[in-house]
């Protein structure tokens, strides 16, 4: 199991950093251009250049996806976001049924590794379900903005 760099109350699962967003919604691919157009709109406020942006958008898009097709039917996902100065840090959480983290030989994995500066992923025992199972899959990544910015 690994420590999220994302502070969340132990407690409730919320966010307790000052400078973050979560948005909580069902985990269905319908919902990427809303998360993309969070990541951009917080990217722009932050005052990141146009490739910045748009790698960022790429990334939260990757990440989101690989945790919604990894997430158990009817689950929420819930993604942070934190803004500071010089980065923005996301994180995208659901329950799963599976064990295993994502890949890190597969295409997403280096789609999310090119575009950011820092990526990692992980699977945890979360609430147990139904099923007996209640992991949770996190990806969580780090977008720097560039030096000129």
């Amino acid at each position: 199991m690994s420590e999220s760099a994302i502070g969340e109350d132990a407690g409730t699962g919320s966010v307790i950093d000052p400078n973050g967003i979560e948005l909580r919604l069902p985990a269905r691919l319908e919902h990427l251009p809303i998360i993309r157009s969070v990541a951009a709109n917080l990217a722009i406020r932050a005052d990141f250049d146009l490739d910045s942006i748009a790698d960022l958008k790429l990334a939260v898009d990757e990440a989101c996806s690989t945790v919604i097709t990894r997430a158990v039917r009817g689950a929420t996902l819930s993604c942070v976001f934190i803004v500071n100065p010089d980065e923005i840090r996301f994180s995208a959480v659901a329950p799963s049924t599976g064990g295993h983290e994502p890949s890190s030989d597969s295409f997403g994995w280096r789609v999310l590794t090119t575009l950011t500066d820092h990526v990692a992923a992980w699977v945890e025992q979360g609430e147990v379900t139904r099923d007996g199972k209640g992991l949770l899959v996190h990806i969580e990544l780090t977008k720097r903005k560039t030096s000129g910015a």
